[in-house]
């Protein structure tokens, strides 16, 4: 059941990219990273025997309408937390990586029916932020995004803070850009 809610919610993150990519102008266009996986044999039946070839990379890479790279990991439970090492430690060093060169790095979590973009900073360093190595639906309110069928990681309910962990200058580009764009959109 966790698999294919699992799946439901990366359903719902594609929605969500088809959203912003159909947009005008475009405010994003990322793309599902396919799983590194090599068939080994098939049968006539259609049933065919495979491997992965490598650890798995971040769910989700693209560009934002400014140019930049965004990068991102999808997590979902239907439990009340989402523990830290829910992802591997090439998720972990992938995103920390893309982070340090200046990507818009995070973890699109769904907790229950409510869906955050948590910044990497923020999950990376959790145990500081929260004192515990697991985030609640509570912990993660400051990054709740707008759900409407689609999970739109790019639209956060409300404004972060500027004194919250991970403000950056890069955090507050992609803020005033979804500002403007809600704005924009709406008029």
């Amino acid at each position: 059941m966790n698999n294919a809610q699992g799946h439901q919610f990366e359903e719902a993150i594609l929605a969500g990219c088809a959203v912003y990519a159909a947009q005008l102008p475009p405010r994003a266009k990322i793309d599902k990273t396919p799983e590194p996986f090599r068939v080994q044999s098939k049968s006539k039946n259609g049933v065919f025997t495979g491997r992965f070839t490598a650890h798995a990379q971040p769910d989700f890479q693209g560009t934002l309408q400014d140019g930049r790279s965004v990068v991102f990991e999808a997590k979902y439970t239907s439990t009340d937390r989402l523990n830290r090492e829910v992802l591997t430690q090439t998720q972990q060093d992938t995103l920390e990586a893309h982070y340090r060169l200046g990507a818009l790095a995070a973890v699109c979590a769904g907790i229950g029916t409510e869906f955050f973009f948590v910044p990497w900073p923020v999950w990376r360093d959790m145990k500081q932020n929260y004192g515990r190595k697991y985030v609640t639906a509570a912990n993660l309110q400051p990054y709740r995004v707008r759900f409407d069928g689609a999970v739109r990681f790019l639209d956060y309910l409300t404004p972060p803070l500027e004194k919250t962990p991970w403000w950056d200058e890069a955090a507050r580009r992609l803020v005033e850009h979804a500002q403007t764009s809600l704005f924009d959109r709406e008029a």
